[in-house]
C-alpha cells in the first residue's frame, strides 16, 4: 500500500493587530527569524515530503519572499476572513489531489514535529475524516454573569490547537458549503458539514502567539529546544590602501584611508561571519565566497553574515548572541559603536542586548599600533536542536 500524499496549508493573512503597531505577528522576528520562518522549518521538518502552500495577504508578497527567502513555499493570496483564505488554500490544491491536508496557523511555530504524525496516523486508521489536536484544560474554570462568576464543569472540557488534518476532498467539500458562515477553526467547518472528527494529544509547546507576552514565551521555548550551544570564533585582518572611508560592522566611517578587499572589506563582520560558520562546522568565509570570483568584488559584507545566518536557520537553529572586537588606532570606534551594534541586530534579526561590539589599540604595538590596517576578532553563540 503506497504512503498517502499529504499537503500542508499554513494560514498566514492575518493582521495580528492585537501584537501592537508593526509587521503582521507572522512576519514579527522571533530570535533573528520570522515567525512564519520557524513554521514553515517545523513542517519540513516532520513531514519533508509533504508539499506546502502559504496562504499570504493580499499585497505581502514582498514581505512573503523577504522573510523566507529563496526557498519559500507557494504561495497564494487569502480572502477577507480566515474561513476565506482556508478555501482559496484548498481550491489551489486541485491539482495536487493529496489525499489529506493539514491546516496550520502560521502564528503557532511550534509544536507541529510532535503533533503531525499523531494526527495522520489517526486518518490512516480509518473511521474519520478529520483529527485535532487538543488539551484537557486543567484549571478550575468560571463563567461571568452579571457580575457573578459561575462555575463551569471542566471534565471534558479541551483546548483545541493546530494543525488539524482532514481527508483532503471531504473538507475541500465542508469548506464549499459553510461559505459565508463566520467559523472560528476548520474543526467547526467540519463538524457543521457532518464530517466525522477525533481528537489526539496536543502539544503544550503549540502557543498561539497573540500579545507580546506570547512572543516572550515562544522566546523561551526556542531556546529550550535548541539545547545544542556552540560557539564559534573568527578573525580577519585588512591593511589600508587608498581611499576615504572604512565599512567597519556594516557602518561606513569617514578616515584617512580605505581597507583593501575584494569585497568592501568589513573586517568586523568578515570576522563575524566566519564565527557563525565555525560553530556549525562550515569551513570559513572564503570557502562560500572566494575572493577569486568576480561576484564578489566590493560586495556588502551584509550578505555574508546573512548567509552564515542562514545556514543556522536551515538547520533549525538560532544565533543567540554575537560579539566582535575591533582593533585599530584609529578612527575612533565609540561615537559609532551604537550604529554597528543596530546594523549587526538588525542583519541578524536579533535584539541590540544579543549584539557586543567592541575596540581596543594594541598600544601602538605591531601592525595595527603602525596603522597599516585593522584587525577584527568574533565569537559567536548559536544554539541548534538537540
Amino acid at each position: 500500500m503506497s504512503a498517502p500524499r499529504v499537503s500542508v496549508l499554513i494560514v498566514a493573512a492575518g493582521r495580528g493587530t492585537r501584537l501592537g503597531e508593526g509587521l503582521p505577528k507572522q512576519y514579527r522576528p522571533l530570535m533573528g527569524r520570522p515567525v512564519l520562518a520557524h513554521a514553515v522549518s517545523q513542517v519540513r521538518r516532520a513531514l519533508p515530503d509533504a508539499s506546502i502552500t502559504c496562504v499570504i495577504g493580499t499585497g505581502d508578497e514582498e514581505v512573503y519572499r523577504g522573510a523566507l527567502g529563496p526557498q519559500a513555499p507557494k504561495s497564494i493570496s487569502g480572502g477577507e476572513t480566515r474561513q476565506d483564505s482556508v478555501r482559496n488554500g484548498l481550491e489551489a490544491m486541485s491539482e495536487e489531489m493529496p489525499d489529506f491536508v493539514l491546516i496550520h496557523d502560521a502564528a503557532r511555530p511550534f509544536g507541529i514535529d510532535r503533533i503531525a504524525n499523531r494526527l495522520l496516523e489517526a486518518l490512516q486508521a480509518g473511521g474519520f475524516d478529520g483529527a485535532a489536536p487538543g488539551l484537557e484544560v486543567p484549571d478550575s474554570l468560571r463563567r461571568a454573569i452579571d457580575g457573578a462568576f459561575v462555575p463551569v464543569e471542566r471534565a471534558g472540557i479541551w483546548r483545541v490547537q493546530t494543525p488539524q488534518a482532514f481527508r483532503y476532498q471531504p473538507i475541500l467539500a465542508a469548506h464549499r458549503q459553510t461559505r459565508g458562515a463566520a467559523m472560528t477553526d476548520d474543526l467547526s467547518v467540519a463538524e457543521a458539514a457532518g464530517l466525522k472528527i477525533t481528537l489526539v494529544p496536543g502539544d503544550e509547546r503549540a502557543i498561539k502567539i497573540t500579545t507580546a507576552q506570547d512572543l516572550v514565551r515562544a522566546q523561551a521555548i526556542l531556546i529550550a529546544d535548541c539545547a545544542d550551544v556552540r560557539v564559534g570564533h573568527g578573525y580577519d585582518v585588512h591593511a589600508f590602501g587608498s581611499g576615504d572611508s572604512v565599512m567597519l560592522c556594516g557602518v561606513r566611517l569617514p578616515h584617512s584611508a580605505a581597507l583593501a578587499g575584494h569585497s568592501d572589506a568589513d573586517v568586523g563582520l568578515h570576522a563575524l561571519t566566519d564565527a557563525i560558520l565555525g560553530a556549525i562546522g562550515e569551513a570559513d568565509i572564503g570557502a562560500h565566497f572566494p575572493p577569486s570570483d568576480p561576484r564578489w568584488r566590493g560586495a556588502a559584507s551584509d550578505a555574508f553574515l546573512r548567509h552564515a545566518a542562514s545556514l543556522v536557520a536551515e538547520r533549525n537553529g538560532i544565533v543567540a548572541h554575537v560579539d566582535v572586537t575591533l582593533v585599530c588606532e584609529a578612527p575612533k570606534i565609540a561615537p559609532h559603536r551604537p550604529a554597528m551594534v543596530a546594523r549587526i541586530a538588525d542583519i541578524l534579526g536579533l535584539g541590540q542586548d544579543r549584539v557586543s561590539v567592541k575596540a581596543t589599540t594594541t598600544e601602538r604595538l605591531g601592525f595595527t599600533g603602525r596603522r597599516e590596517g585593522i584587525a577584527a576578532y568574533a565569537t559567536a553563540t548559536v544554539r541548534l536542536p538537540a
